[in-house]
């Protein structure tokens, strides 16, 4: 038997141990499994950083399997360890969280609580490889593990054949980059100061701390934040679920 069917067999058979199971009637295969090929030279290249906006969607807080979960309105200083996994043939081709196609042989990775798209360093614990991949997909859904990789990016880690492995991940900040701009929400405006002031004060504990009132030209404005954008996002939602559908987002105290 060659290395190459050799070194699939084992991890086709690591993959039915520890397959990343969330919603099965999605997909037409049961169970997880290898590709028939190794990665090329090409394919193990590293992603690459670069400056991009958050994704429309897949940034809000959700729930899977009944359980919740937040996620981070940036990946600054963002450092964690435990154990990886991979997932490869039943999600290749299918959309990711982000709106995008899972393509195993890419240098992508899912992650519970990263904003989507981030970069992340990868390292395994275990031999102190490293690969840089983007974070496009949630999970994976185990307690025990932190993230799931790309099946190009957990060869490149030399971790296929025992499955999982321990690892550390370290957020990317790129050269020149700078935090998210800052954003408010205006959710009301008056020339009635009195009735501004009451409305602050009827505010949630949640939302009061952030509270804000500005004057212009005798024209009162209710504005939370600052908020990155993407909380920004989530928030205005939530506001406008909740008695204010008329609030809206803004860059500046000024707007």
């Amino acid at each position: 038997m060659n290395l190459l069917k050799q070194t699939l067999l084992l991890v086709s058979a690591a993959l039915l141990l520890q397959a990343c199971n969330v919603n099965p009637g999605r997909y037409s295969q049961s169970q997880d499994s290898a590709p028939g090929r190794l990665p090329t030279a090409a394919e193990l290249q590293d992603a690459i950083p670069i400056q991009e906006p958050y994704s429309s969607q897949g940034n809000s807080d959700y729930q899977v399997l009944g359980q919740s979960y937040q996620v981070l309105s940036n990946a600054e200083g963002f450092v964690e360890e435990g154990y990886a996994s991979w997932y490869g043939n039943k999600f290749h081709g299918h959309l990711t969280s982000n709106g995008e196609y899972y393509d195993m042989y890419s240098m992508t990775a899912a992650h519970k609580h990263l904003p989507l798209p981030s970069y992340v360093k990868v390292t395994n614990l275990a031999n102190q490889k490293t690969v840089v991949v983007r974070v496009n997909d949630r999970g994976p859904f185990h307690d025990s593990r932190v993230i799931d990789l790309s099946f190009a990016a957990a060869y490149k880690l030399d971790m296929l054949d025992q499955g999982t492995a321990p690892v550390r991940v370290e957020a990317i900040q790129m050269a020149g980059a700078s935090e998210n701009p800052a954003f408010f929400i205006q959710l009301v405006a008056s020339s009635d100061s009195d009735k501004i002031q009451s409305i602050s004060q009827q505010l949630g504990e949640k939302w009061r701390h952030n509270a804000t009132t500005v004057e212009n030209s005798g024209l009162y404005k209710l504005l939370l934040g600052p908020f990155p954008q993407a909380q920004a996002n989530r928030y205005l939602q939530q506001l406008r679920g909740a008695g204010f559908p008329q609030a809206f987002r803004v860059k500046s105290l000024q707007n």
